[in-house]
């Protein structure tokens, strides 16, 4: 762990910036169950369009928004439809997309009731809202805390698993799930959950450390996704359906 001052950005994630291996592992999973080809995709929270880059190999009509503008500014230096917009009030009409991504986003915006009902409301009947964010049973808080004003960045171990008050003062910056928190706020937006299990984390950064240890972790961990213990994973999938 290192303590640092608080980087502005704490509260706003820090979105991929390269294509690896974790990600395209999340991409095959959303292929399982989201037809992607030919369809209108937005991406909420996109960054520089990490995303949204990968996303226009199977359809042109890919768009991203973020709060960041500079990050935004970046994006748009080669991808075409990225704009500023924030996830609670989206710049397009009802019914614009088949497909709404929510990728490590949910946990960092103001109201995360409201982004939910916003992404509902863009997705056409039938559509789908996929979204990937903490999973509260995790054993590591992975977007570091706050000890009075200043901030430790790492991986944290057991800071989850302490109760909602104490975890808020060590985390104020950023929310985790549970499965029952997740239906509560779905509960009553029009959608509902036709996929919602947990995944384990890509391992890249060790990976660009020690390939052996990478790949032996990961044919350890991915086959508990199937089973109970896959509830410990690093992230909940959900695909969320819009009601007709």
């Amino acid at each position: 762990m290192k303590t640092i001052s608080a980087p502005a950005a704490a509260g706003l994630g820090q979105p991929s910036y390269v294509w690896r291996f974790g990600l395209e592992r999340r991409l095959d999973l959303i292929r399982r169950y989201v037809p992607l080809e030919g369809r209108h995709i937005l991406d909420i929270g996109c960054g520089i369009g990490t995303f949204v880059q990968r996303l226009r190999e199977f359809s042109p009509h890919v768009y991203g928004v973020d709060v960041d503008q500079e990050r935004v500014r970046r994006g748009a230096m080669a991808l075409p439809h990225l704009m500023v917009a924030v996830s609670e009030h989206l710049p397009f009409a009802d019914g614009t997309f088949d497909v709404v991504l929510l990728h490590e986003v949910l946990e960092h915006v103001r109201d995360d009731r409201l982004t939910v009902g916003e992404a509902g409301r863009v997705t056409k009947p039938g559509g789908r809202i996929v979204i990937y964010c903490p999973n509260r049973l995790y054993p590591f808080e992975t977007h570091g805390i706050f000890l009075g004003k200043r901030y430790v960045f790492g991986n944290i171990p057991l800071v989850n698993y302490l109760p909602d008050g104490l975890r808020k003062r060590l985390v104020p910056h950023v929310r985790a799930y549970t499965r029952r928190s997740l239906r509560r706020l779905f509960a009553g937006l029009g959608v509902r959950p036709i996929v919602h299990t947990c995944v384990f984390p890509g391992l890249d950064n060790l990976a660009a450390r020690s390939v052996v240890a990478s790949s032996v972790l990961r044919r350890v961990l991915y086959p508990l996704e199937n089973t109970p213990l896959g509830n410990f994973g690093l992230s909940h999938f959900v695909v969320l359906q819009k009601r007709g």
